[in-house]
């Protein structure tokens, strides 16, 4: 089987922990390929589209941009529907989440501490309750985002969730989806999976 590389800068979040995740529930034994922000620079112009992750199989095209990566990982793995419009309602869901992160980045980069809580508020007061509450609408009664086996939307759910009930983004409380049952349940179905568990236990 041809070896598989996936680049990321060397932290366990975000884009790169969603593929990462993805990767390992798969059962893939992958390279995991960790930079350093200084080495950035030097690296950008050499990736699909000046983003990481990127995925590299031998013998196929590198792949750039997060959901694609989640996707042919779940297409070739059966962590993504068949069906196609089973499929496009998943990745929905997934730019979704691409959604609330991008409204969250411009607060990341303000140097203003009062600035920074104004905004975050905001956040909290608005963005927050309206994606939970349309993100809960989309997710199924039974252990995941779709029934009782895990796809790569629920990573990518988890991922953001864990995020903020991690308790360390000033200004939003660890506890800002609780409003939203079947939301947390997807956070902790995959937090509970073994294959998660054992990725995240790796040192």
């Amino acid at each position: 089987m041809s070896k598989w590389r996936l680049t990321y800068f060397d932290a366990p979040v975000s884009r790169g922990e969603e593929c990462r995740l993805a990767l390992a529930l798969a059962g893939v034994d992958f390279e995991d390929v960790r930079i350093q922000r200084a080495a950035w620079p030097e690296l950008k112009p050499a990736t699909p589209f000046g983003t990481v992750p990127f995925l590299e199989i031998d013998g196929r095209p590198t792949i750039g941009q997060t959901n694609a990566i989640l996707t042919l990982v779940g297409r070739l793995h059966g962590l993504h529907p068949s069906d196609p419009f089973e499929a496009a309602r998943h990745e929905a869901v997934m730019t979704f989440v691409d959604e609330l992160r991008a409204a969250v980045t411009p607060s990341i980069r303000m140097t203003d501490p009062d600035e920074k809580r104004r905004a975050r508020e905001v956040l909290v007061q608005d963005t927050f309750p309206t994606w939970g509450e349309t993100v809960e609408r989309h997710i199924g009664d039974r252990g995941y985002f779709a029934g009782d086996a895990p796809h790569v939307v629920d990573v990518k759910l988890y991922v953001v969730v864990r995020w903020f009930a991690s308790g360390n983004v000033d200004h939003i409380p660890a506890d800002v989806f609780g409003a939203f049952p079947r939301l947390m349940r997807v956070h902790d179905a995959v937090d509970a999976h073994p294959r998660v568990r054992a990725w995240q236990a790796r040192k």
